[in-house]
C-alpha cells in the first residue's frame, strides 16, 4: 500500500509524463516538417545589391607586374546573385603593352565577376591620342563590349569614328589596341582627308 506522499508523486508523474512526451513529439514533428519543406523550397537568394563604393579607383596589374589598365567611376554597386558589378560614369584607361593608351568612357557599365568582360552603355566614347605612329582616334557608340585583359573593344551597334581629320560611320566595330588593329563591320561610309605633312 502506497503512502500519501508517494501516491501524490505517482499521480503528478503520471500526468507530467504524457505532457512531456506530447511536447517532445510536437517539437520532433515540427523539426521534421521544417527539414522536409527545405528539401522542396529553395533558399531565397539575396537579389538586391549588398554594398556600393563611391568614387572608386582600381588598378589591374599584368603578369609582368606592370599596370595593365586603370578603372574608375562615380559609383560601383555589387550584385551578390551573380557576383557582378554595375558602375555609374565608368572610365577605363587601357595601358597594357600598347605604345599609345586608350581611354573609354560611358554613362554606365556592367562588369562580370572576374572583370574579364566590361559592357559599356550609353554615350560610349573611345579616345586614343596622337602619336608618332598613329593619328588621334575618337569613336562614339551606344554600346561597347570591352575585354580589358586582351585590350579588345567591339560592338554590333552603329559607330562614328574620327581618325585625324577623316570621319567614318558604320555598324559594328572591332578594335585590338595591343595589335593596333581596327575595322568596321558593315554599312561603312565616310570622308577621308590625307594627313597634313
Amino acid at each position: 500500500m502506497m503512502s500519501g506522499r508517494a501516491g501524490i508523486r505517482f499521480r503528478v508523474l503520471a500526468i507530467a509524463l504524457p505532457v512531456i512526451a506530447l511536447a517532445l513529439g510536437s517539437f520532433w514533428l515540427l523539426e521534421a516538417m521544417r527539414r522536409s519543406a527545405s528539401d522542396y523550397i529553395p533558399d531565397r537568394q539575396r537579389s538586391e545589391p549588398d554594398f556600393y563604393v563611391e568614387k572608386f579607383s582600381y588598378v589591374k596589374l599584368g603578369k609582368t607586374g606592370k599596370v595593365q589598365y586603370h578603372f574608375s567611376g562615380a559609383k560601383l554597386t555589387h550584385n551578390p546573385l551573380d557576383d557582378s558589378y554595375d558602375i555609374a560614369l565608368p572610365v577605363i584607361n587601357s595601358i597594357g603593352e600598347a605604345e599609345v593608351p586608350m581611354t573609354m568612357r560611358a554613362e554606365r557599365a556592367h562588369v562580370n565577376s572576374d572583370n574579364s568582360r566590361v559592357q559599356l552603355f550609353d554615350n560610349v566614347q573611345l579616345d586614343r591620342p596622337e602619336s608618332p605612329a598613329t593619328q588621334r582616334l575618337h569613336a562614339t557608340s551606344d554600346y561597347m563590349l570591352v575585354l580589358p585583359d586582351d585590350e579588345i573593344m567591339k560592338t554590333d551597334k552603329p559607330v562614328e569614328i574620327q581618325v585625324g581629320s577623316s570621319t567614318l560611320n558604320g555598324v559594328g566595330m572591332f578594335a585590338d589596341n595591343a595589335k593596333r588593329e581596327f575595322r568596321l563591320t558593315s554599312n561603312v561610309h565616310g570622308t577621308y582627308q590625307a594627313p597634313q605633312r
